[in-house]
C-alpha cells in the first residue's frame, strides 16, 4: 500500500442533480449542462458512497518499480481532480474569453465555424468541435464555453495560436486577462 496524496484522500461530494455511473474502467457524469465521461485509469479504483465520489490507489499485488512506481503514487490525485473538474463542469460549466486587438481584427460566430479577420490576405475559419461553444458578443471578444475544462483551454489555446500577441504593439489575440509586456524599439 502507497501513502495516499492529500489531494486523492479528500472525497468529491456530488451536488443535487448530478448523476454518477461507474461501468468497468469509464465514470459516465451526467449533470444539467450536459454530460461528460472519462477512463478510470488501472492504477486508480473509484468508488460512489453516500453522495462522495472517492478515489483509491489500486496497487495490490503489484510490485511497481521505476516510471510505473511513480506514477502509481501521482495518478490518484489527477484523477480525482479530473473527475472533479467534469462535476464542476456539468453543473456551472466553463468558459474562457479571448479579446483580439489590432486595428481591423474582427470574429464572428457562425454556426460551427468560427470567422476571424486577422490582418491576413485571408480570412480564418476555425472548425469549433463538438462539446463547445462560442459566442462573440462583440467583434472583438470571443467566448469559449463548455463542459470539458481541457477541451475548452485547448480551443482557446488553439484560437490565440492563429495570432498571438506580438511584442512591440500587443496586436493580436490575447486571454481576457493576460498581461502582454510591451518591448521598446530599438533605436539608432
Amino acid at each position: 500500500m502507497t501513502a495516499a496524496s492529500r489531494v486523492q484522500r479528500k472525497p468529491i461530494s456530488i451536488p443535487s442533480g448530478v448523476e454518477v455511473k461507474i461501468v468497468n474502467q469509464l465514470i459516465n457524469i451526467k449533470g444539467p449542462k450536459g454530460q461528460a465521461e472519462l477512463g478510470i485509469h488501472p492504477f486508480v479504483s473509484v468508488g460512489v458512497e453516500d453522495g462522495h465520489v472517492k478515489v483509491q490507489p489500486n496497487t495490490e499485488g503489484k510490485h511497481l518499480t521505476g516510471a510505473n512506481g511513480k506514477l502509481s503514487k501521482s495518478i490518484p490525485g489527477t484523477m480525482r481532480s479530473q473527475i472533479a473538474n467534469i462535476i464542476d463542469g456539468v453543473t456551472k460549466g466553463f468558459e474562457r474569453k479571448l479579446v483580439l486587438v489590432g486595428v481591423g481584427y474582427r470574429a464572428q460566430a457562425k454556426g460551427k465555424v468560427l470567422a476571424l479577420s486577422l490582418g491576413f490576405s485571408h480570412p480564418v475559419e476555425f472548425p469549433v468541435p463538438a462539446g463547445i461553444t462560442i459566442e462573440t458578443p462583440t467583434q472583438t471578444e470571443i467566448l469559449v464555453k463548455g463542459v470539458n475544462k481541457e477541451l475548452v483551454g485547448l480551443v482557446a489555446a488553439k484560437i490565440r495560436a492563429y495570432k498571438s500577441p506580438e511584442p512591440y504593439k500587443g496586436k493580436g489575440v490575447r486571454y481576457a486577462n493576460e498581461v502582454v509586456e510591451i518591448k521598446e524599439t530599438k533605436k539608432k
